[in-house]
């Protein structure tokens, strides 16, 4: 399980003990996703150069004091999702190397009475708390002065003693699942000066009076807030903006996969100095019920003046209104991805004065319809250099579209445009229009850098003297299948061009030919999983000249021609030893008796039509048709006998018509001869017996032998017919008149048995 590098993978192996064995050229152990319980002092003991070990997701509640003792050089150790019922500091009393540590997911209830982590000086990174996790005493956190990231899951923290975390000067990311708005506070408290991102999860801020504990938080120095899976209503809004204005820091706010109830009709007006240090807003999987019903918030129009960054996506945004658009004074970035903006509603929000600032621009994923619209919506924006409009629905790109003078980039990729018009602005440097259904690109771009093509329907490269700036394009999955001298040595700038995924024919003088004439200097580079053939000829962004391709590989036409001979043989084969094993007959009979499966064992008495069906060869048809059904059909009393030439549905198939007959009957009689055992449809007969009535074990079959037969007449195929014929009684025609009597008396009792 070791790679070269000496990193063992051995997860989801079912082991129930460390494995014994490990050297002191192991670096990295993986023991995730497996059974172990216990983790004793010998198990590590020789794995002195271990830097990472990952027990997480097993089912360890017992760790021997000594068991990381020699583990000195440790980095990562991962022991999250085990059964841990508390933590000793012995455990990590030797770890000085140690820089991430992860205890989530266990089921120790406190940290003990003083800190486990007391010798771990080079920590980075903390995750503890699980569900049973309640309580923080002080101390818990002595040793650790500067953590990048602390992760508390305390969902159920009910008590926390003030000062438990002051003792950590510096946290540069401080992560807390929490419900009890008390406790929060009382962290808080302890965090004002030395937490740069607080990340709040799974709280609800339902009601006014719940916010009153917050307030502490207008003294933190945090440059950044998150809340995650957060419940806000219109009653906490107004109080929360006012706790998070006051922030002297505060640079930056994240709502994500947060619950608003309400409709923006805040109980108060909202009362709150401008921040002049809130500059990013972000807001992303906001659920809002009654969407449809929000207000316009004017209430917030003077606080948004300053912010240079907002994102609002998936957040079923409609409209922006027009006033707020303009209050956005200082935006550079916008993105509305993933909304439900149409092209009148784009019109409103981007109305004259909007976004004055505005540098990036996303709408990608809304419900835009008319490029035409929605390029003119924009146009008066005079600063904007980067427009994505990907994956709305287009359809039709009109000839002339009216764009910000200064745009630069445009991703039009998935828009369902079927070709490239003058629409496009002719100052971009970037464009992407990916994903469509291009047949081809000719369009005038004259500062134009970089092109984007990928999944199309180009057959050939777009021409380089309208774009005669190209630094970068990408050609992928298209269908080309041939590059011309011409066509290389046009690109005089180009420095990378991906066409991987094409049609390329594969041959060595043609990848010769690339190799040593194209001129662009870093030819082909990037050709992910194959080169010019389809065969893996170079890792990832392999160069033309470190591929070099085999003999077979440069003839694929001759391998394919091979293939298909190949093929053709092996059908030719298959067809003819089927033909001589009878394979077609075997399946025929192997889908009529798997229909019979599935019939009840026996049919109810009421089903019972026939005395017996015989089965017989037509070569047979004067003895049993003048003689036996004569003697048996009129004797007293009469034998109901079924015979094919009689009693068979017309325009049945002829196997159908055997099944049911013999289903039907209440015995089957099968005159044996010579002629029988050659003859197709009574081999049909006897096979569905064999299936049917040999091996249900009973005396269903009856067997008349009209002449004697040679027992390799018999076809192999009916073993049990054979082993029958030599283990059971059988009755035999006799020749002689004086014994046809007897032979009469013992067929009429067999049948009716």
């Amino acid at each position: 399980s070791c790679d070269a590098a000496q990193l063992c993978n051995c997860s989801f192996m079912g082991l129930d003990f460390i494995p014994p064995g490990l050297t002191a050229k192991i670096t990295m152990l993986n023991l995730a996703h497996n059974r172990i319980k216990r983790i004793q002092s010998q198990d590590l003991q020789q794995a002195v150069n271990l830097r990472t070990l990952l027990l997480q997701s097993n089912k360890i509640s017992s760790i021997d004091e000594d068991s990381f003792q020699s583990l000195v050089k440790l980095e990562f150790l991962d022991l999250s999702n085990n059964s841990l019922a508390h933590l000793s500091p012995v455990w990590f009393g030797h770890l000085f190397s140690l820089q991430h540590l992860h205890l989530q997911g266990n089921f120790y209830r406190d940290l003990g009475e003083s800190s486990p982590f007391s010798s771990l000086r080079n920590l980075s990174s903390l995750h503890l708390g699980n569900s049973h996790f309640s309580v923080i005493r002080q101390g818990n956190f002595e040793g650790i002065e500067l953590l990048n990231k602390l992760w508390i899951d305390g969902r159920n923290l009910s008590e926390y003693e003030q000062g438990s975390l002051k003792l950590i000067k510096k946290i540069n990311h401080m992560i807390i699942n929490i419900k009890s708005v008390n406790v929060f506070s009382e962290i808080v408290r302890d965090l004002l000066h030395s937490v740069t991102w607080l990340e709040v999860r799974r709280i609800a801020f339902s009601v006014s009076a719940e916010m009153q504990p917050l307030r502490v938080m207008s003294s933190s120095f945090a440059k950044k807030i998150s809340f995650r899976q957060t419940l806000l209503t219109d009653a906490t809004v107004p109080d929360m903006v006012s706790i998070l204005g006051d922030m002297p820091k505060l640079m930056e706010l994240e709502l994500i996969d947060c619950r608003l109830l309400g409709t923006g009709q805040w109980k108060m007006e909202i009362q709150a100095n401008q921040s002049q240090t809130l500059k990013v807003f972000t807001i992303e999987n906001l659920s809002i019920e009654e969407f449809y019903l929000f207000t316009d918030m004017q209430t917030v129009e003077g606080l948004i003046s300053l912010f240079t960054r907002v994102t609002v996506r998936n957040t079923k945004v409609f409209l922006v209104p027009c006033s707020i658009s303009k209050h956005l004074m200082s935006l550079e970035y916008l993105d509305l991805s993933a909304n439900l903006l149409g092209d009148q509603s784009l019109e409103h929000s981007a109305c004259k004065g909007a976004w004055p600032s505005l540098q990036t621009l996303n709408l990608s994923q809304n419900s835009l319809s008319d490029l035409e619209k929605t390029s003119k919506s924009l146009s008066h924006l005079r600063k904007l250099i980067v427009l994505d409009i990907s994956q709305n629905n287009f359809g039709e790109i009109p000839d002339v579209c009216e764009w910000p003078k200064p745009l630069k980039y445009l991703n039009l990729s998935s828009t369902q445009i079927p070709k490239v018009t003058t629409c496009i602005p002719p100052t971009l440097e970037v464009l992407d229009v990916s994903a469509n259904n291009l047949q081809d690109f000719g369009l005038q771009l004259p500062f134009l850098k970089e092109l984007y093509l990928t999944k199309n329907q180009l057959k050939m490269l777009p021409g380089a003297a309208p774009i005669p700036n190209l630094v970068v394009m990408s050609v992928r999955k298209n269908k080309l299948n041939s590059f011309s001298k011409e066509e290389f040595e046009s690109f005089k700038r180009m420095e990378l061009l991906d066409a991987s995924d094409n049609n390329f024919i594969c041959s060595c003088e043609f990848l010769s030919f690339i190799h040593h004439q194209a001129g662009i200097s870093q030819v082909l580079v990037g050709w992910p999983d194959r080169y010019i053939c389809d065969s893996p000829l170079a890792v990832r962004g392999a160069q033309v000249g470190a591929v070099h391709l085999s003999l077979m590989e440069c003839h694929r036409s001759l391998i394919v021609s091979l293939i298909c001979i190949l093929v053709f043989l092996v059908i030719l084969i298959l067809v003819v030893v089927g033909y001589k094993y009878h394979a077609v007959w075997y399946l025929r009979m192997t889908w009529a008796w798997l229909q019979a499966k599935r019939k009840p064992k026996r049919a109810p008495p009421k089903d019972i039509c026939y005395d017996a069906f015989v089965s017989y060869s037509e070569n047979d048809s004067d003895w049993v048709e003048n003689i036996m059904v004569q003697e048996l059909e009129q004797a007293c009393p009469p034998f109901r006998l079924c015979l094919h030439k009689r009693d068979f549905v017309p325009g049945k198939w002829i196997v159908d018509n055997i099944i049911d007959s013999i289903e039907k009957s209440h015995k089957t009689l099968f005159v044996l001869s010579e002629h029988f055992v050659r003859s197709e449809w009574c081999k049909y007969e006897l096979d569905f017996s064999h299936f049917r009535l040999f091996d249900e074990n009973n005396d269903a079959a009856i067997l008349v032998l009209l002449e004697p037969i040679q027992s390799k007449a018999i076809p192999k195929r009916f073993c049990k017919l054979r082993k029958i014929m030599n283990t059971k009684t059988y009755l035999e025609w006799p020749l002689e008149e004086e014994q046809q009597e007897m032979f009469w008396f013992n067929l009429k009792t067999a049948l009716k048995s």
